[in-house]
This record gives C-alpha cells, structure tokens and sequence, in this order.
C-alpha cells in the first residue's frame, strides 16, 4: 500500500478535512509552527502526544479564533487577564486561566487550567473561523527539539507522519509565544517568549517571574529545565574565543549575536543580526541553530545575549537548549 502524499499547501479545504476527521496537521503562527488537533478530542490530542514523543504531564495551549470566544473554553477570568488579551491578542502572549469543563484533562496535563492565545497570523485565523473547535497545538517538533520556523523545518521532522503542512512562510517572531498565568488574581510569568517582560509590565507594572519548575509538573509548556535542544552538543558562554581554545581539532559551528569571529578555526558561523536588533536575533534564531545542527559539527558554541528585552528570552531558550542531562 502506497503512502499518502504530504501535502505543503496554503489551501484550507485539507486542512479542515484532516482536522475534522481527528487528523493532526502543522499551522503557521507569528511565533514557531505548531501541530495541531480538535483541542475537544481526546483522540486527535492523544495523536499530538504520540507525534511528539511529549510527556503527558506536559501541558498544551489551546488556539482560539477570537476574544470573544475566550468564555467557551475558560471561566472567572481576572480583570487584568481581560486587559491583557485586549492589549496584545492577536498575538504572541499566552494566558493561563481556569478551564471550561469541557476541555480533556489530557489538554491540561489534568491540571484545572488551560493555556489559551490567538496566533497573528492570517492562515491560521482563518483555519480557526471556518472551524467548530479550537485547536490544541504545541510546537511542531519532536519533544526537546529545536522548534521549526518554516514548512521545511516541519517538514524535515515529520515527512513520514503528517498528511498536510499549512505553509505560512517563515515565522515573523521566531520565538515560542510569552505565557501568564494567575494566583490569587496576580499575574505571573512562567515562560520567557517573543513579547517581552518590558512590553507587559508597561502595560500592567511589575510581574513575578516563576519560569522553572519540577520537570515533572510544569505549571505551563516551556518550562522544563532541558529543552529547544540541537543534536548536537552545544554550549553557551560569555567568551567564546576562550571556549573555542578548549577544543582544539574539533569541528565547531558558533551561534554568535552581532558581529564574525575572524582568524578562528571554525567550521561556520551563524550572526543572528549584524545590526545588533533583539527582534532580528529572535526571528533568526531557531533557523540559524537548525542549520548549524545539520553541519555534522562536533559541537556548537553559542554566544550569550544582552539580557534585555528579547535577550532575556533568547538567553533562556538557550539555556534549556544548552543544559547537560
């Protein structure tokens, strides 16, 4: 029996046929690709899990069309959870907020919360206007993996597993959405993202920051202390030319911020924005570490970035990415 052809498209009529039969497809969003599923079926959620090699403990964001539809899947939502979504949805925030019955614990990682935002990006927005349900989807890629930015990164992970890729182009942020969550009506920070910490409390003041947590109860996706891993070994420091002396006759790729190392003896070197801009470093940052981990190095030497702003993001991701086991 043949194998189904994969189909990378901009047509929503297959998308919508997979999806209301129970099927996972990839969707574009403004932050990374995501594999997504009928957010009230358990059998397509299960799918999404299996796909992924994820954890059940870990928790998915749910993707809804509209703030008007926020009262279908949450309840007692905050006030100041109210001003966030007016202030930045569409877009890369995500909110954390008591769950509607309706929802399978299995979307909550059995938690009575649930991880809700709107994608800003038109594909996607209109997939989720022509359908009955929201779409549960983490990124698409297999569990601790570099997370894709383009059909092609989707595409190289699961060519032999999904029937449709929903192409968006490439990620205009690059970067997992920001997440809050709410305790005793407090806003609370538990994953760094593409809206930065400065954006929000512009908005609504000081923040608490709880962005680690046991690795086996994540209180949101993004949390876990090893994650955006390339395959191959990869470090972050603050003076790359001193960790390059480290492994002399190794094959090494650098992730750097600004500016080429010259007389080094590097296999390649990826800049994520010669102009010193956060929000280009940010877009360019998964799908230069993607290239780099396909170079067959031996290692990977990353440069730590300002930590302000989208640094402090970058920083983090690079982090979890850079963890040892």
């Amino acid at each position: 029996m043949l194998k189904e052809t994969l189909m990378i498209t901009t047509n929503l009529k297959e998308a919508k046929q997979e999806l209301n039969s129970e099927g996972i497809i990839a969707i574009p969003t403004e932050t990374v690709y995501g594999l997504a599923g009928n957010a009230y079926s358990e059998n397509a959620i299960k799918k999404i899990f299996d796909l992924k090699k994820r954890p059940f403990y870990n928790p998915l964001i749910v993707h809804i069309k509209s703030a008007e539809f926020l009262t279908e899947v949450a309840r007692e939502i905050p006030e100041i959870a109210q001003k966030l979504a007016n202030e930045f949805w569409p877009g890369p925030l995500t909110l954390v907020l008591k769950k509607q019955p309706h929802i399978p614990d299995l979307v909550t990682a059995g938690k009575d919360t649930v991880a809700i935002r709107i994608p800003n990006h038109d594909l996607t927005l209109n997939l989720l206007e022509e359908l009955e349900f929201p779409l549960a989807a983490p990124s698409a890629n297999p569990f601790g993996s570099i997370s894709p930015t383009s059909a092609l990164h989707v595409f190289n992970y699961f060519e032999d597993d999904l029937k449709v890729i929903l192409d968006g182009g490439e990620c205009q942020k690059g970067i997992e959405s920001t997440i809050i969550g709410f305790e005793n009506d407090k806003p609370i920070l538990y994953r760094l993202g593409s809206l930065s910490i400065e954006q929000i409390e512009e908005k609504i003041g000081p923040i608490l920051t709880k962005t680690n947590s046991t690795d086996n109860q994540p209180a949101a996706p993004g949390m876990l202390s090893r994650h955006y891993a390339p395959s191959t070994d990869t470090y972050l420091t603050n003076d790359v030319t001193n960790l390059i002396q480290s492994y002399p006759n190794k094959k090494i790729g650098l992730l750097l911020f600004q500016k080429q190392l010259n007389n080094v003896p590097i296999e390649h070197q990826e800049i994520l924005s010669k102009t010193g801009n956060l929000d280009e470093a940010a877009k360019n940052l998964y799908a230069s570490m993607h290239r780099l981990d396909k170079l067959n190095l031996d290692l990977i030497i990353t440069e730590r970035l300002p930590n302000t702003g989208l640094g402090k993001t970058m920083n983090d991701k690079l982090e979890r990415a850079t963890k040892k086991e």
